[in-house]
């Protein structure tokens, strides 16, 4: 598993200029957000922990996002005082990296690859490099990579028009430790210096994925992404068999205790008739998992095995009530930027693991804080938002698709 991702984010934009003036080309608005926001919450739902912006261009645009709107996410940053080229980038930011094996993406670029496998294939392939590679048809934007039998690259050839063949998508799976170890001045070429001159004498390998691929380098893709990655709010209605509910626990199942913790089972109260709201949940959605950060288990104040008896309460009441919960995932750490803590999505990456079958676009985050919306945002689901413990929250927000009184005003429009 690669837990390290390094985000190339200093190119200047040159040929996006007239369209989005004045701004890093990462930070080109896309679907309501910084284009940036999407690779980075694609990389976080593949298993990404730890990141590694390579910044040049206006860094401090970019800084200030990530400060303000990624403020749980770990991350660091390393500035170009002058452009080193993709290749000199790239080893810059290898410097700073903790883990030998990294992904290394373009801030422009989007693949939705399954890193998983490649992971898996780099590491049997023993490489220093794999491309991931996608096969498209009547272009000319591209070059195409070619691979032998065994899915070494066999060959770099030029733009121009092609029937069909294979690109390279612009993730680079990369043993970070080797490529120091290469002899390269500061500033070069990844593509002609790395890639194309040494992969004859380097374990170079290219895997295929047939996964969604934008670049928004050009005038006409930057407005083809707005229409593909923008999702508008479901009709609830509509809402089917092939959905997962996500919910966070207290002020949304329970009665939340004000400024403290439920310590026994005794003091779970449910918000009323909530148990039995579970029953129509269960009618409508494949999956129900619970989602929640459970801080006093962190700070001592109550024991990991008194958290299970609650839980077991709360399971066992919705059974005999008609319904049911597949999994609970819970995150008990100090920490605000572990991955599992919300709003990172690292309960929603672990709940994908164990129900492969979850969909986040088909998914909905139900909480009552904004954080639970934002970790639904942040695994690229729908929100709904109940006004349990808030009710003064303002109405339209960005991070809020639907907004109820309560989970039973919730169920009652599906």
């Amino acid at each position: 598993m690669i837990k390290e991702a390094i985000i190339l984010a200093g190119g200047l934009g040159t040929r996006l200029r007239d369209t989005v003036p004045d701004l890093p080309k990462c930070m080109a608005p896309v679907a309501g957000r910084p284009f940036l926001f999407h690779v980075i919450n694609y990389l976080r739902l593949q298993g990404i922990e730890d990141f590694v912006f390579s910044l040049g261009y206006k860094h401090d645009i970019i800084e200030h996002y990530l400060q303000a709107h990624f403020p749980t996410l770990r991350y660091q940053c390393v500035i170009e005082e002058e452009p080193l080229g993709t290749g000199g980038a790239i080893q810059l930011a290898c410097t700073k990296a903790q883990h030998k094996q990294v992904v290394v993406v373009n801030g422009d670029t989007l693949f939705k690859g399954d890193l998983h496998a490649a992971a898996l294939f780099h590491q049997q392939q023993q490489a220093e490099c794999t491309l991931l590679l996608k096969a498209m048809y009547q272009f000319d934007r591209y070059g195409v990579v070619e691979l032998d039998e065994q899915h070494l690259v066999k060959a770099f050839h030029e733009k121009k028009q092609y029937d069909s063949g294979t690109i390279n998508a612009g993730v680079y799976l990369l043993d970070k430790d080797k490529f120091l170890d290469e002899e390269f001045p500061a500033k070069f070429s990844f593509e002609k210096n790395y890639l194309e001159a040494l992969y004859n004498s380097r374990r170079m390998y290219g895997l295929v994925q047939d996964a969604y691929f934008i670049d928004i380098g050009i005038p006409e893709d930057y407005s083809r992404a707005q229409t593909e990655i923008a999702a508008l709010p479901p009709d609830l209605g509509k809402v089917d068999h092939r959905w997962t509910l996500f919910l966070d626990r207290d002020g949304v199942i329970n009665v939340d205790k004000d400024g403290s913790y439920i310590f026994r089972s005794d003091e779970f109260v449910f918000t009323e008739g909530a148990p039995a709201l579970f029953k129509k949940l269960a009618e409508k959605f494949h999956r129900i998992i619970i989602v929640t950060n459970q801080r006093g288990v962190g700070r001592g104040l109550m024991t990991e095995k008194t958290l299970h008896e609650i839980h077991q309460h709360m399971t066992d009441e919705i059974a005999e009530a008609g319904g049911r919960i597949d999994a609970i995932y819970y995150c008990t750490s100090m920490h605000n930027d572990h991955p599992e803590r919300k709003p990172n999505p690292g309960m929603a990456v672990r709940a994908r693991l164990n129900f492969p079958e979850i969909d986040f676009r088909k998914s909905i985050m139900v909480g009552n804080n904004l954080s639970d919306m934002h970790f639904g945002r942040n695994a690229g689901m729908y929100t709904v938002f109940v006004r349990s413990t808030r009710p003064q929250q303002e109405w339209p927000h960005p991070e809020i698709d639907f907004i109820f009184d309560n989970l039973n005003g919730f169920v009652k429009a599906l």
